[in-house]
């Protein structure tokens, strides 16, 4: 099996006023794929990121990046990371060719027009590449600092919430960014509260909150294992209750009762579908539709986190 080319192992910071940001937190990341670090705000994913990143000093904990450890190699380590924060500081007045072509020597990498050339087209950006930065739109602006991030050649490119306050046309185009950068062989991680991001994107998806990882699935996986199915049954006349006989059903009453809910595992043996369409004729309930909803990982996410804060 290849080797992860991010390994965090029992990453934790705790802060002087003892507010614990990251809670033992292990991960591993191969190489070319793309993992959705799900969490809502305050969970410990920028902070996560910010100690992988060098920015953050953990309490304790290592994290590797292509086998070189971030504290005892961190230039080796750093090298090889490409960071897009959440938030747009960029030099207003300077042109997005300029800006790009510093970072890369920032990382002591040595000039290559060609290289920065392909970035910039890469994102459609070559352009505006004479632009001053305050004349690009929120949109072009992000894609500068992608460009930035990957002007020294990464291995690894973090994205920090990367379509936070773009509108859905804009978070759709730089989802094809995204895909043309993993193409590319770029591993990807990206934090986000757009869970549709996650489910149109990530080969896995993380789940963190409270600072602590509650799982690290394969996203096709996930959805099968805990995804739930609904059989939504539309009735020919309202009902005013579930009859008594159908209590053991696990059944729900809609609103104006013209319909029943039904929840089962797509995993089980037996749906129970047949049996309780079979009860339903029995009680004289016509059925006038039927349909089935599988659930989206916004439900499974939301499920996760509540989970989490009752243990």
């Amino acid at each position: 099996m290849t080797a992860p080319i991010l390994r965090v192992d029992a990453l934790s910071k705790t802060y002087d006023d003892g507010f614990t940001a990251l809670d033992a937190v292990s991960l591993e990341i191969m190489e070319g794929e793309i993992l959705a670090l799900l969490g809502p705000n305050g969970a410990g994913k920028t902070t996560l990121i910010s100690a992988i990143c060098g920015i953050v000093q953990p309490t304790s904990g290592k994290v590797s990046v292509a086998g070189h450890d971030t504290v005892t190699a961190f230039r080796a380590a750093r090298s090889l990371i490409g960071l897009v924060p959440q938030e747009i500081n960029l030099e207003p007045f300077e042109k997005v060719i300029n800006t790009v072509q510093f970072s890369r020597g920032l990382f002591g990498k040595p000039k290559d027009d060609a290289k920065i050339e392909t970035i910039l087209r890469q994102l459609s950006l070559w352009d505006k590449k004479d632009n001053a930065i305050r004349e690009l739109s929120g949109g072009m602006k992000r894609r500068v600092l992608i460009a930035k991030a990957l002007s020294h050649e990464p291995r690894v490119l973090f994205l920090d919430e990367p379509t936070a306050g773009v509108d859905v046309e804009l978070r759709r185009e730089m989802w094809e960014v995204v895909r043309a950068l993993k193409d590319a062989g770029v591993t990807i991680i990206l934090t986000t509260h757009y869970l549709e991001e996650a489910e149109a994107m990530a080969d896995r998806v993380g789940v963190i909150n409270k600072g602590k990882i509650l799982l690290v699935e394969d996203k096709a996986v996930l959805m099968q294992q805990m995804g739930k199915k609904e059989l939504r049954i539309e009735l020919g006349t309202p009902i005013d209750a579930i009859p008594a006989a159908l209590d053991d059903r696990d059944l729900e009453l809609a609103e104006g009762g013209t319909r029943l809910i039904y929840r089962y595992d797509t995993q089980a043996e037996r749906t129970g579908i047949v049996r309780l369409l079979t009860a339903l004729q029995s009680e004289g309930l016509a059925v006038a539709d039927v349909e089935t909803k599988q659930s989206s990982l916004e439900e499974i996410f939301v499920g996760l986190v509540q989970e989490g804060e009752t243990e």
